[in-house]
């Protein structure tokens, strides 16, 4: 139920509870007045009537006195007088309508008696006078009327207060809904609808509500807060817009660095095209014969598309791009990396190697990966002596994510980097990923590759786990989440 409904009826079973005791308590007082009217005028007949019948016993005898009692009980407003004897040998028509242990019980020896009967269906108020006679019997006046006057009121009196108290309690029913919706409902609706904006992040629109209760200072409370919360979400949002933007600068500038090292490795790649499209050039030049210069000019031709398609890979791979995720073959995108940095491994006498596998994709920047797969690639070269082999690997994995991530266990893409070096110091291992750590020599490395790669790898939804021991070499597993399955176009 709500608060409104909750006040409403509070406010009418209160008005209910008050009226109804009022009403009660009302028709209580109603009827002991009324009985008490009719118990005097009773006492009043009794007492006046008793002096007429004690004087006529005294002169005239018990039949004269009998006969004026008779007299009196012929009235036309209900009210009937008898002569009864206060004994057990009293005559039926004699014998008084309480039983004599009743009225000992109410003291009828010392006055009247107020006594209500029921006997045929109707109720009467009777009242008994005790009256002197001279004898050593004991004689009374028995005045009594109908009830059916007292319980008419009566009824009407509890009708008309039903009435106004179901008229009362409705209007306070009404009238509480009516103020509780307007000083409690509207208030705590407008309160319901910004909290749950707050929820939403929409911070704006303050409350507009002139108050000046406890409601009104908590929605002040409320405007307060949303200021506060407001100025630091700007706040939060300029520092993870320079955030972002220190992190693009120092993922190219790691780019950058990696590219200078590939320049130097792909150095002697092309030296030779560039020397046999010199010496052939000369040969042209020199003359010769119309099937021999075409053999020259075709092979020079194809000396510079190979350095071309070298080169372009070196300004794809050193270009600045916003990041864009879309389905990528992470295989195909493995072997074209590994054919990139062969030189460089060659250089140092490494031998790359991709193991075959079934093509896998995965939801990706392509450009990103390819900056993570260098980095892994560039440190297992390092890492390994000369005629060492790097082996990488793609393929499908069950694992359950690290706590930091959260998640069931489920399938992902693994990327494998395996290389035969010395390993890492078990010291070491929990801070690989550290900015600027680094146990190259200097001049090797800044201690940003490995950090970087992370940071890419934790955009995707995914993670780096590292395994390695003195002596046993490394291994570092990329984890990429399962793209969910394409739709069947019917």
């Amino acid at each position: 139920m709500k608060l409104i409904g909750k006040l409403s009826l509070a406010m009418v079973a209160t008005a209910c509870l008050v009226l109804s005791v009022h009403g009660a308590l009302g028709v209580s007082r109603e009827r002991a007045l009324f009985e008490q009217d009719m118990e005097r005028d009773e006492h009043l007949i009794g007492r006046v009537l008793g002096a007429a019948v004690a004087e006529t016993w005294k002169r005239d005898g018990e039949q004269e006195a009998l006969r004026v009692v008779a007299g009196a009980s012929d009235r036309p407003d209900g009210v009937r007088v008898r002569w009864v004897w206060l004994d057990d040998a009293a005559p039926a028509d004699h014998r008084a309508e309480v039983a004599l242990g009743e009225l000992a019980a109410h003291g009828a020896t010392g006055g009247a008696v107020r006594v209500v009967r029921g006997g045929d269906g109707t109720s009467r108020f009777v009242t008994y006078v005790p009256v002197e006679v001279g004898t050593a019997r004991r004689g009374a006046i028995e005045v009594s009327e109908p009830l059916g006057e007292e319980e008419q009121y009566i009824a009407e009196s509890i009708e008309r207060t039903v009435l106004t108290t179901l008229a009362l309690v409705l209007l306070t029913g009404a009238l509480g809904w009516m103020l509780s919706r307007w000083m409690v409902g509207r208030p705590m609706a407008a309160l319901i609808d910004k909290m749950r904006r707050m929820g939403e992040g929409d911070l704006s629109g303050p409350l507009a509500l002139a108050k000046r209760d406890e409601i009104g200072a908590l929605a002040s409370a409320i405007d307060r807060t949303c200021d506060q919360l407001g100025a630091l979400q700007a706040e939060a949002d300029a520092e993870t817009r320079a955030r972002i933007a220190a992190l693009e600068q120092l993922r190219h500038a790691d780019r950058l660095t990696t590219v200078g090292k590939l320049a130097s490795g792909l150095a002697h790649e092309l030296g030779t095209p560039l020397n046999v499209v010199a010496g052939r050039a000369k040969m042209i030049r020199r003359g010769l014969p119309k099937e021999e210069t075409e053999d020259s000019a075709r092979i020079v031709v194809e000396q510079t598309e190979r350095m071309t398609k070298i080169i372009r890979q070196l300004l794809d791979f050193a270009r600045k791009r916003s990041p864009q995720k879309v389905a990528t073959n992470l295989t195909a995108l493995t072997v074209e990396t590994v054919a990139m940095l062969a030189p460089l491994a060659k250089k140092r006498s490494v031998t790359l190697r991709v193991e075959d596998r079934p093509p896998l994709t995965v939801c990706a920047d392509g450009s990103q990966l390819q900056q993570v797969l260098t980095n892994l690639v560039m440190n297992a070269v390092h890492a390994s002596a000369s005629g060492d082999v790097v082996t990488l690997l793609v393929e499908r994995a069950r694992r359950k994510p690290p706590v930091d991530i959260g998640g069931p266990e489920a399938d992902h893409v693994a990327l494998r980097v395996r290389d035969a070096g010395a390993g890492i110091p078990e010291e070491n291992l929990g801070r690989v990923f550290e900015p600027f750590f680094t146990t190259k020599d200097v001049g090797e490395g800044t201690g940003l590759g490995l950090s970087v790669a992370y940071g890419i790898v934790r955009e995707h939804d995914g993670w780096i786990e590292v395994r390695s021991a003195p002596g046993e070499g490394s291994i570092f597993t990329v984890y990429l989440p399962v793209p969910p399955p394409t739709p069947v176009q019917p």
